[in-house]
């Protein structure tokens, strides 16, 4: 948690609390607990409504950040695949891949990665890209060894493209706006109805609708931690790509 999802935090609490003590103030207690029953099936409906949603929400975004954390592994794997069957070309062409696939990964790891945290792309990444596939479809086997060579590169190249697309797909955020203003209206509306209750310890009171109102707060917190799946306390990190780069060979 960031300074602003503690400010975040604090302010909705003081807000909070701040509205109850004004309730408490100008709503006398016999009157609202004459509305108790009714208040209280009320907000059993409206608590179980918000409790499916925020739920929903919270499952949404994390299999959205589990599958952008897996495209990243599997987009690195498809890499390492190119990466050895450029060394298994003859020179001077497997050379040329070689130093291309270097050249891409180290791209997406101290250009790119930082860009994507600001939801863009690398363009010098997606040329390299290209240019990792006019080499490998470039290539002409001379025998059969290197036939089955070029094949499995082949493969490797369309996987390690489609594996791109599909990361690149991720780079926008998960929850839309008219779902954050079902979660903040709901939280609002869930939060409020509790003032309603009448209690004649209004510093029990007080601290049961902050107790609610701090778990509201946190789950609302997760959720913006975790809807882009390439920034907040969350993220998805470079991991993949700097296994590849520390496990290499030396080069030929």
């Amino acid at each position: 948690m960031n300074w602003v999802d503690g400010a975040i935090l604090v302010g909705m609490l003081v807000g909070t609390a701040a509205c109850m003590l004004l309730v408490q103030r100008y709503a006398s207690v016999p009157a609202r607990v004459n509305c108790n029953d009714v208040a209280g099936f009320i907000f059993a409906a409206v608590g179980a409504f918000y409790a499916v949603l925020v739920a929903f929400v919270v499952i949404v975004v994390w299999e959205n950040t589990s599958t952008a954390r897996a495209t990243t592994f599997e987009e690195a794997d498809e890499l390492a695949g190119v990466y050895w069957m450029s060394r298994q070309m003859p020179l001077p062409e497997g050379a040329q891949l070689e130093g291309l696939t270097l050249s891409y990964a180290h791209a997406v790891v101290n250009t790119e990665w930082q860009q994507m945290t600001g939801h863009h792309s690398d363009p010098a990444a997606t040329a390299l890209m290209y240019q990792v596939r006019d080499t490998a479809l470039a290539f002409q086997p001379n025998d059969n060894r290197e036939s089955t060579i070029y094949q499995n590169l082949v493969q490797h190249v369309d996987g390690l493209a489609s594996k791109r697309r599909a990361r690149l797909n991720l780079i926008a955020d998960c929850v839309p706006p008219l779902l954050w203003a079902a979660l903040i209206a709901g939280a609002v509306v869930t939060i409020a109805f509790t003032f309603l209750f009448g209690l004649s310890n209004t510093w029990v009171h007080l601290m049961m609708v902050l107790s609610l109102a701090g778990l509201i707060g946190l789950s609302l917190i997760a959720i913006k931690e975790m809807n882009y799946p390439f920034d907040g306390a969350n993220s998805v990190k470079s991991t993949a790509f700097e296994v590849f780069l520390a496990r290499l060979p030396p080069p030929r």
